[in-house]
Order: structure tokens, then C-alpha cells, then sequence
């Protein structure tokens, strides 16, 4: 079969296709390069290319008139090529496959072929039809798809063919006979499980049955069908879903189908094209649109998270789910309310913030539920997990105790807690920002909604009026809500009407008060609900950060169609309808519009179109809600005359039948529906008595008071939307109206944004893992008009763009130079240098339409294209960085150079200062302590001298007088004559010495007191040197205290010897005339070996001080030196060891003379103790002479 380019499809399209521009029709033209498929052969079956010309000039001339050329001419060309190829094949009679040469199409990954069918964009495809593939199939007795009795389909095998009809087996062992014509072909087993439908060869309901179930058994729960993905529920954990994952589709590491996949590409369509996005999620109830909009939510929370309010969006999700989601017969997590979830981004593509708006609550729910299922989750939750102080508080019992709860005997849910499920309720309300006292209250109103089904009545006239028992309901309610018991009795059994300006009330009957009971129940939970729905937004909100982008997920319920079907049944799928249309328009409609519009040549594909359903929905004045509306103004409208009036008025709709009773029929797009009317007025008045409201509006709490607002608002409101007009007789919104209002806003906010469908397919009603039932799952296929997309897909060219967004794109990517080329020219040239194939695109008036997977192919190359320009421009920028930082940190080094050297230089001059100044302190210190010591010194020698002085005087005298007394002994006659005035000179002199000796005294001992403080001082120095140096400061302080001890007892001596000295000087002045010429001889005598002694001492105490003066300079400067004080050009170590044996040998020396001197005193200590005695001895009898 040739893959042919271009074909008409009508005069309509002849004519259009000869105002297209001729550059068009130049590209049109192209001829098409191809290759036979099928072979035996593992390598394929290829002719010469002698062959492939001749047959390429056959198709180029086909092409070329193909719009005189009937389809049995094109057929003709067509089975001869294919004929020629390979008669043999299987697979040559598939007029939907075509691989072209070098061209894989989507999926070959999981093929693992080198080629793979291409889609055929003939409108004479045998794949709509069979008939050519069936023939076919019955001749070369291939496998086929054979629809058993019970309506599934079987995988069977042609054993033979008899005219039309042919024998089967099953895989079994059973053997049919069957007509030719019912057997469907089946595809290769290469093509088992193919991740996405457009890649079957033969596109037919039992082979993607078939597919799906194959995928489905391996826990591949989503396939692509075109643009829209299919997911199947699979009842079941599937692991394919966390934070691997999530980076494996973020990082492109992984592609197959799965909602990660299409929730990226949503993304990624937001930023690149600045467009909004839609996420819409379709199908039946237990389908699992709930979870997969969960899965889409957490893969937008991981990409665009980071600001912290992605974690309060998820948190979003177990409020909703609690507060708007049952149990029902055919899902346990049932939705009984519809939200969109609008996500808005930043500019960087982070989660900016989110708004959630919900529709149509199924309030019914609240007081009556049927057999085997549960009203709300919320209800069971609180009863199971509320603590035991809320219990208290708002007065809780068990859920078996109401009325609302127990009547569908229903209390739990297989597999599910929930008192854990209610811990997570309350730390999702933490977290969007619900006070505790809030929550309180909101569990309040919970328990007032059970208190309320509680609620009983009695009969109180003859006329049937009741009025509410007053018993621990009814104090318990109007505990929990803040009113008085009064006015709630009121409430409930009477009803206020305004009769012009003046109020009526009217007594109740007990089917009325149930009536308005139930009425006050459904309205504070459905205004409970929508405000935590306000509440969660208010946490949200964007505020300031809104940038215009976001990403819409639309979960709304599925199609519905139970044994009876009420008002929330109608509701839903007149919803559904609108969805459907929606999902028709953007793939069908605008498809194949867009096609026409463009000149594009294409297939057209046939799908049901709703339309006629929505008008019947809608029509305008005789609609099912126009109707429905109409007859709920009327006072003694009924559900049976509402009935009737749509039997009269529509029965000729073809979507519509009448039925007996209170029934009829609409023929929905999923299948018929026949809905009971019964309620049907009442659910749609929904209608609150005034007495309730303004009981609410007086309650003490806040949360009945915001109720009543809303409520009194809402019944102010006329209906004013696109199909009603405002004036003095609008009508009061009803709940049909309403509805259908919220769908108009709901739609014209989807048609704004770029959508992506997700078709949620439930594998079996029982709820069971495993379990695949194909007629269920074929007829939510039909529904959702799963084998339509793949045709169109196949067919069409999904992918478009603009002449001039194109050329602009991908532009860039051309060798030559384009500036003066028109947008449509340069499109022309990308396409002819990337080698795309003719085939593979189109060239419309406007746009340029590609094929799947072509764009991703140019995106692929401008990515790599754009990565090596960003590598040069990085690399340039970093050689250019790196310059400019090296001339930087050269100008930064230099200039840190001069300040540096600027601030040492002023750093140095106030150093050099500093230091000049010391020196100059240190030579003035210096130069004062030395002058110090020198008259120290100085003084302490003239004392010494005097002192001697003095003693040698005294000396002199006492020898003087010794000798003149041994004189008048020995010559009485000899006397000395001594001058009167020498004597008393000589008195004067002694006591002025006495005098300095006793002043030189007191300065020795201050002078000693200096010395000691010298040596602490010192002391603490010797601290820092090593122990050597403390043994030699112990010796040099014992050597300091010998000294101290010598100089005392010398002191001591001499003072003595001057007391003596003194007296002798006293009693010598009256005999001071007896001196004679001995007296010369005694002096020298006795001064000589004192002043000997003398000169000793004066010798080794010099030499003391002195030494100790050196030593201390030396080992201070070793000090300095090691401390790092002074600078100088030594090893303080080797000069202390130098100057410890100087030391050593200095003290050696030092001590042995001091013991040699000790000796000589000793000697001279014994000749002075025989002159005392002679003193005392002459002293002695003196005395004795003078007293006698």
C-alpha cells in the first residue's frame, strides 16, 4: 500500500485546495518515498531500487491527479503495489500501517524493531471498516478476534474458509463455525502491550480491549490513546509512584504513559507557550479521577514546590475528601461534589498559591442514604476518633445511635480507620490555618446535623400539626448551634410566610416538619462545607504573587446510572454531557475545523456528537431545565405533573422517551439513563423557611450566623446567567439553575486554557484487583470515545504552529542567512534542511501542521542546538570572566600593595617614634638609676671611710690612754701635755661620725629593703628561665645572705668599738697632758690589723657587688633576648650556659678567698679580744679609782 501525502475528499475541498498559495502546493506535491512491509524474512522484504523509481513515478502521477482518480482506481494502485511487494505478507492488506524508510514512529522503544507502522491519512482506511483485513485475514489464515455469545471477544485461529464462512479454534480447544464477515483481525504479538494505541496496526475494539488488558495484568495501568491518556483502576497499591519517579519524568529518564507524564508536559506547554493549562479527569464513579487527581497535585507540588505553600494544596486534599466524599455501591472513596483546583505559578515556575471552587454538593446525602452506604466520611470519622474531651463537649455518640447514620446499616468501610483518618483531618486543618476554636465549632455543627435526624415529633390538634419532642435531641441541638429551645420548636413545626407587609405563620403537619427539619440539617452541612472551602482558599490565596499562569485540575463525578436515578443523577450527568462536549470540541470539532479552515488535507473521522443531548438539556423554553424550573415556581407543581409536561413537550426529541409513571429516558452519550422524577421539585426549590433562617441568624455562635448570611443572600439573588435575563419577573435561583450556571462559568474557563484529558476506565463493578470485565471497559471506552482520538490522532496532525511562531523558534537553526526571507519561506527551508518528511507535516494557509512526535524531534534539536550555544557562550564568559578577573585581582593586588605599604610606612614612622621615644626613656631610666648607685655607692664608701675613720680615732684614743696609763706606771714622771682645744676638736669630731654612722645605718637598711624588692622582682624573671637557672639564683641569694650576716656583725663591732672608743675619749681629756712619744708606737700597734681587716672585708664586698651587678645585667639581658624583647645576634641558651660556668667558677674562686678572709679575721679577732681585755682591765680600775 502506498503512504500517500495528499487526497480529496469533495468538490468543497478541490475548491479549496486550488486557492492554496502555490509554494503550498509545491510542498504538497512532493512525492513520497516508501517501503514494502511484511516479509518473511527477519530483514524485511525490499525491491530494487529500479523498481522502487518506477513504482515512485506511479504514485507521483496518482498524486498528482488524484483529484480526478475514483477510489477503486486508488485501490487499484494500491493492491498492485502491495501485491508486487509481497503477496505472502500477513500484513500487506493493512491499509492503516506504512513504515516509511528511516522514519520510527512513536514507541519503537518498546517494539525493539527497527521500524514500526505509520499511520495512514486515507479517508478509504480499511481500518474503519475491516473488510479488505478480514478478506485477508480468511484467506492467509491468520489469528483473528472472534465476540463469543456472552458479548467478550476471543483470540481464535482460521483453520479453513469455505465461501463466507470459516472455521475457528479457540484457544481452548473449541472449534467454531462463523461467518467471515464477524471476524475481526487481530495484530502481531510484536505489537502485545504497546504503551500507547496509535502504534496497533489493525485499530479495532477487541484489539485495544485486548491491549489494555495485557498492560493491565502487568500493573500497567496507563496507556496512552493519542493525546488523551487512559488510566484503568487498578483497586490496588501499584508501585510507580514517589519521588523516583517523579525525577525520573522531571529528568525525561522515563517515558511511559502515567499521569506524572502528562502533568510534566502540562507544565512545561505553561511555561514554554505562556498559555494556561487544564488537566480534566473523566469517568465513571470508581473509576479513580480522585486518586489521579491527587497523583497530578503531587508531581505539581514536587516541581514547583519551595515556598512552602505546595505542602498546604496537598494538606487540601483528606478536608475535601472527608467533608465531600461517601461510600456508595460502586466506590468506597465516591466524590459527591465536583472542585476545580487551580494552581497559579510564579515566573519562575514555582507554586504560587491556589484557589479550589466546588459544585453541586449532594446534600441529600446528609439525612438519607441507601442500603449499604454512608453519608459523608466526616461523620463516622468524628464518631470513631473524636478525644474524649470534644465527645464531651459537643455531646457525641456513636455513630449506630442517629437516625441519619444507622438507617442504611452501613458503619464502616473494609480496610479503612477512621479514628486515624480523623487525626489526619484535624492536622490538615492545623496546617491550612483552621483555628482550634474553629474546629471546634465545626465539629459543633457536625454533631448538631446527627442531633437533628434525632429529632422526633408529636401530634398535637386534631388538624395532624406536631411539634418537636422536647427531649435530649432537641436541647442538645439548640446547645450546639446557641439558640433557644423555643424559637427551635418553633422553627421546626411552624412556618412564616409573608403575606404583603404582614408575617403568617402557619402550623406544620409531621411529613412538613420532617421536611424542615431535614431542610435546616442539609443546609448547615452544605454551608459548613462551603465554608471550609472559603477558609482553605483564604490560606491559598495569591495575593500580590499572582502572575496569570496556572495549571486547572478538574475532578468532577462521573456518569451515573443506577436502578433508580433521582435529581443528583440528572445533575451529574447532564455535567458529564457538558464535559463530553467539551472533550468532543477540542478534539474533533476544533480538529477537523482547524483542518478545513487551513486547507489541509486530512481523514475525516466520524464520533458521536452530544449535541442533540445538551439541547435537551438547555433548549430555551422547552429544555428539561427550563421546564424543571418552570414547573418549581408553580405552588401545586407536583413531581407527576413535572413528569407529564415532559412526556408532552419532548417526546419527539430523539434523545428522549417517556416512561410510565414519573420516569423517562435520555439517551446519554455513555448509554441510556431513566431517571425517577420523584423529589425532583423539592431538590430543586431547595428552599430554606424563613423561620430557619432567622433562628440561625439569632444564634449565639458564629458559625449559624455566617450560615444565615449566605443563606439569606443566596435566596435574594434572581437568576441572572447566559440564558436568563434580569427583570422585575427573573425568578429565585433554583439548584438546577445554579448548576448549570456554575458548568457555564466552569466551561468558559476551560475553553481559555490548553487542556489534557485523562480518561479513568473501572476494570470491574465488585471492586476487586485483578478483575477485568470487557463488556464494563468497552463501554467506557465508547463513552469516552477512546478509538475515535486514536483514529484522529493517527489520521491528523495533532501538533501545530504558526508561519511565523515557527520560523521565529526554530529559525536560528538554518545555515544561511534569513533576515530578508518571509516567515513561510524560512518554515519551508528548517523543514528541507532537517529532512523531515513530506509525510510527516502539512503546510496550511497559516499554520504548519506536523504529526505526532515530529515537533519533539525539532525541540530535541533546538535544545541541543541552544545547549551548545549556551556551552560557547559559557565557556566565552568564563575565558572572559576569568580575564577580567585576573585583571581585577592584579588591580585589587596592586592597589591592597599600596595601602599596605602606605599604611606601614605610617605604621613604621609612629613605630619608630615610639621606639626613639623608649630608647630615649630607657637611656634617662638608666642614666638615673645609674647616678643612683653611683651616690649610692658613692655615699655608702664616704660612710665606710668615716666609719673607719672614726674607728681608727677611737683606736688611736683608747691606745693613747692604754699606753699613757702604763707610762704613769711605769714612769710617773713622764706626762703628756695635750692642748685643751685639740681635744675638744677631737670630741666634736667623734660624735659628728657617730652621727653619720647611725644616718649611713638607716640608709642600709632602706637600702637592704630595695635590695629585696630588686630580688622579687628578679625572682619572677628567674620563673621564666630553666631549672638550671634557679639552682644558680638559690646559690647567688645564700651567697647575698652570708654577705647580709658579715656586714651585721661587723656592724654590730663597730658599734660597739665606738661606745668603748667614746668612753675612753671621756676619761682620757683630764690626763690628755701624760701622752708622750710611745704613743706613736702603740697606734701603729693596734691600727694595723684593723684597718687590715678592714681593707678585706672592703675588697670582697666590692667585688660581691660588683660581680652581682654584672651577673644580674647579664642574665636580665638573657632574658630580653629569649623573650623576644631585644634583638640581638646570639644564642641566649649557649651565652646562659656561659655565663653559669663563668659563674661556677667566679663563685669557686669567690668562696674559697671568702674562707681564707674568714681565717685572717679570726686571727685579728684574737688580738683584738686581748686589747678588750687590757680596756676592760684598765677601765676597770679607773672606775674603781674615780668612785673611790
Amino acid at each position: 500500500m502506498v503512504f500517500f501525502l495528499t487526497q480529496s475528499s469533495g468538490s468543497e475541498e478541490m475548491s479549496q485546495q486550488s486557492l492554496v498559495h502555490p509554494s503550498l502546493q509545491a510542498i504538497k506535491s512532493l512525492p513520497v518515498d516508501f517501503r514494502f512491509i511484511g516479509s518473511s524474512s527477519p530483514d524485511g522484504l525490499e525491491k530494487p531500487d529500479s523498481f522502487n523509481a518506477e513504482h515512485r513515478d506511479s504514485t507521483c502521477s496518482v498524486i498528482s491527479q488524484n483529484n480526478g482518480i475514483e477510489n477503486r482506481d486508488v485501490e487499484a494502485v494500491e493492491g498492485r503495489v502491495v501485491n508486487d511487494a509481497n503477496e505472502d505478507s500477513p500484513y500487506s492488506g493493512c491499509g492503516n500501517t506504512f513504515p516509511v524508510e528511516g522514519r520510527p514512529s512513536v514507541g519503537d522503544e518498546d517494539l525493539n524493531t527497527e521500524t514500526s507502522p505509520l499511520p495512514s491519512i486515507l479517508p478509504s482506511c480499511s481500518e474503519q471498516k475491516w473488510a479488505d483485513t478480514t478478506s485477508y485475514a480468511a484467506k492467509k489464515k491468520v489469528q483473528s478476534w472472534v465476540q463469543l455469545p456472552n458479548g467478550d471477544w476471543a483470540l481464535g485461529k482460521i483453520l479453513s474458509t469455505s465461501g463466507s464462512e470459516s472455521v475457528i479454534s479457540l484457544p481452548d480447544g473449541k472449534v467454531l463455525k462463523l461467518n467471515s464477515e464477524s471476524l475481526v483481525p487481530a495484530n502481531p504479538d510484536i505489537l502485545d502491550g504497546v504503551d500507547d494505541l496509535m502504534q496497533l496496526s489493525f485499530l479495532n475494539e477487541p484489539s485495544v480491549l485486548y491491549n489494555l488488558q495485557y498492560r493491565y495484568n502487568q500493573d500497567m495501568i496507563y496507556t496512552k490513546a493519542g493525546p488523551v491518556l487512559v488510566a484503568i483502576n487498578p483497586f490496588k497499591k501499584v508501585p510507580s509512584y514517589g519521588n523516583d519517579y517523579i525525577e525520573a519524568y522531571k529528568n525525561k529518564s522515563m517515558q511511559s504513559p502515567h499521569v506524572y507524564a502528562i502533568t510534566d508536559t502540562a507544565i512545561r506547554e505553561m511555561i514554554r507557550d505562556e498559555v494556561n493549562q487544564s488537566i480534566i479527569i473523566s469517568g465513571e464513579s470508581g473509576a479513580g479521577k480522585t486518586e489521579t487527581a491527587k497523583i497530578a497535585m503531587q508531581y505539581l507540588a514536587a516541581l514547583g514546590g519551595g515556598s512552602g505553600i505546595e505542602y498546604e494544596i496537598l494538606k487540601t486534599n483528606p478536608i475535601l475528601e472527608a467533608f465531600g466524599n461517601a461510600k456508595t455501591l460502586r466506590n468506597d472513596n465516591s466524590s459527591r461534589f465536583g472542585k476545580l483546583i487551580e494552581i497559579h505559578f510564579s515566573e519562575t515556575g514555582k507554586i504560587s498559591g491556589a484557589k479550589i471552587q466546588t459544585f453541586l454538593l449532594e446534600k441529600s446525602r446528609v439525612v438519607q442514604c441507601s442500603e449499604g452506604e454512608r453519608s459523608y466520611h466526616i461523620f463516622y470519622q468524628l464518631c470513631a476518633g473524636a478525644p474524649p474531651a470534644l465527645r464531651g463537649k459537643i455531646n457525641l455518640k456513636s455513630a449506630s445511635e442517629y437516625k441519619y447514620l444507622n438507617q442504611s446499616n452501613c458503619y464502616s468501610i473494609n480496610g479503612i480507620d477512621d479514628a486515624e483518618y480523623f487525626c489526619v483531618v484535624m492536622e490538615a486543618l492545623d496546617i491550612v490555618h483552621v483555628g482550634k476554636e474553629d474546629q471546634e465549632s465545626v465539629f459543633a455543627m457536625l454533631s448538631a446535623v446527627l442531633w437533628l435526624g434525632n429529632i422526633s415529633f408529636v401530634v398535637i390538634d386534631n388538624d395532624n400539626h406536631v411539634e418537636p419532642v422536647v427531649d435530649e435531641s432537641l436541647t442538645t441541638v439548640a446547645k450546639l448551634i446557641g439558640c433557644d429551645v423555643v424559637e427551635l420548636k418553633l422553627a421546626l413545626s411552624t412556618r412564616k410566610m409573608r403575606v404583603g407587609n404582614d408575617n403568617i405563620t402557619q402550623k406544620l403537619a409531621l411529613s412538613q416538619s420532617i421536611d424542615a427539619r431535614d431542610a435546616l440539617a442539609k443546609s448547615i452541612y452544605a454551608c459548613l462545607f462551603e465554608w471550609l472551602v472559603e477558609q482553605i482558599n483564604k490560606s491559598l490565596a495569591v495575593g500580590k504573587r499572582r502572575t496569570g499562569r496556572s495549571i486547572s485540575i478538574l475532578d468532577i463525578y462521573g456518569f451515573e446510572s443506577f436502578e433508580r436515578n433521582s435529581f443528583e443523577q440528572f445533575c451529574i450527568n447532564y455535567a458529564n454531557e457538558r464535559l463530553q462536549q467539551h472533550f468532543s470540541r477540542h478534539l474533533f470539532k476544533l480538529e477537523q475545523e482547524e483542518y478545513i479552515q487551513d486547507g489541509i488535507d486530512w481523514a475525516r473521522v466520524d464520533f458521536d456528537d452530544n449535541k442533540d443531548c445538551l439541547n435537551l438539556f438547555e433548549q430555551r423554553p422547552l429544555g428539561l431545565l427550563s421546564l424543571l424550573d418552570e414547573e418549581s415556581t408553580f405552588p401545586n407543581g407536583t413531581d407527576l405533573t413535572f413528569a407529564n409536561k415532559l412526556k408532552q413537550h419532548l417526546n419527539l426529541k430523539s434523545c428522549f422517551r417517556g416512561e410510565r409513571g414519573k420516569a423517562f429516558t435520555v439517551s446519554h452519550y455513555a448509554g441510556e439513563v431513566t431517571y425517577d422524577t420523584t423529589g425532583f421539585l423539592e431538590k430543586n426549590r431547595d428552599l430554606l423557611h424563613l423561620g430557619s433562617i432567622e433562628l440561625l441568624s439569632s444564634c449565639s455562635c458564629h458559625l449559624p450566623q455566617i450560615f444565615a448570611s449566605a443563606l439569606l443572600a443566596q435566596s435574594e439573588k434572581p437568576a441572572v446567567g447566559p440564558l436568563h435575563k434580569a427583570g422585575p419577573d427573573s425568578q429565585k435561583l433554583s439548584v438546577a439553575t445554579k448548576f448549570k450556571g456554575q458548568l457555564f462559568q466552569l466551561m468558559q474557563r476551560l475553553e481559555t486554557t490548553t487542556p489534557h484529558f485523562i480518561r479513568c476506565i473501572k476494570p470491574n463493578n465488585v471492586q476487586s484487583p485483578g478483575s477485568y470485565e470487557q463488556g464494563l471497559v468497552l463501554q467506557q471506552l465508547r463513552c469516552c470515545g477512546v478509538i475515535e482520538v486514536v483514529r484522529i490522532s493517527r489520521s491528523g496532525f495533532p501538533t501545530r504552529m504558526s508561519h511565523h511562531k515557527f520560523s521565529r523558534r526554530y529559525g536560528f537553526l538554518l545555515l544561511e542567512n534569513i533576515a530578508s526571507q518571509d516567515p513561510l519561506s524560512v518554515s519551508i527551508a528548517i523543514l528541507h534542511q532537517f529532512g523531515i518528511l513530506p509525510e510527516m507535516y502539512q503546510v496550511g494557509y497559516t499554520k504548519l501542521f506536523f504529526r505526532t512526535g515530529q515537533i519533539g524531534m525539532l525541540e530535541d534539536t533546538r535544545n541541543r542546538t541552544l545547549h551548545g550555544i549556551l556551552r560557547v557562550q559559557s565557556c566565552f564568559r568564563g575565558h572572559q570572566a576569568r580575564c577580567q578577573h585576573r585583571e581585577l585581582k592584579r588591580g585589587i593586588a596592586t592597589l591592597q600593595s599600596f595601602i599596605r605599604g602606605e599604611k606601614s610606612r605610617k605604621e613604621y614612622a609612629v613605630l619608630l617614634q615610639k621606639h626613639r621615644a623608649a630608647v630615649h626613656i630607657q637611656k634617662k631610666i638608666k642614666s638615673i638609676s645609674y647616678r643612683r648607685r653611683y651616690e649610692d655607692i658613692y655615699k655608702a664608701s664616704i660612710t665606710i671611710q668615716s666609719v673607719i675613720r672614726g674607728w681608727l680615732v677611737r683606736q688611736c684614743s683608747g691606745s693613747v690612754g692604754f699606753l699613757k696609763l702604763g707610762v704613769m706606771k711605769d714612769n710617773d714622771s713622764d706626762e703628756v701635755l695635750v692642748k685643751a682645744s685639740f681635744l675638744a676638736e677631737l670630741q666634736r669630731r667623734v660624735l659628728k661620725a657617730e652621727t653619720a654612722v647611725r644616718t649611713k645605718e638607716e640608709e642600709n637598711d632602706i637600702l637592704h629593703q630595695r635590695l629585696q624588692q630588686y630580688e622579687s622582682r628578679w625572682a619572677e624573671y628567674e620563673l621564666k628561665m630553666k631549672s638550671m637557672e634557679e639552682v644558680w639564683q638559690k646559690q647567688m641569694r645564700s651567697l647575698q645572705s652570708s654577705l647580709s650576716i658579715a656586714k651585721k656583725s661587723l656592724a654590730v663591732d663597730v658599734s660597739e668599738r665606738n661606745s668603748d672608743a667614746s668612753v675612753n675619749a671621756s676619761d682620757e681629756r683630764d690626763n690628755s697632758w701624760d701622752t708622750g712619744n710611745n704613743h706613736r708606737g702603740q697606734e701603729s700597734n693596734g691600727v694595723r690589723p684593723t684597718s687590715t681587716k678592714l681593707s678585706v672585708i672592703s675588697r670582697l664586698a666590692g667585688e660581691f657587688e660588683q660581680r652581682s651587678q654584672v651577673f644580674g645585667d647579664d642574665a636580665k639581658f638573657l632574658v630580653e633576648v629569649k623573650s623576644g624583647q631585644t634583638d640581638a645576634n646570639l644564642n641566649p641558651d649557649r651565652e646562659l650556659r656561659r655565663l653559669k660556668q663563668t659563674f661556677e667558677a667566679w663563685k669557686k674562686d669567690y668562696g674559697s678567698r671568702l674562707r681564707e678572709t674568714k681565717v685572717i679575721l679570726n686571727k685579728l679577732g684574737n688580738e683584738e679580744g686581748t686589747l678588750d681585755k687590757m680596756k676592760k682591765k684598765l677601765w676597770g680600775r679607773r672606775n674603781s679609782t674615780r668612785y673611790n
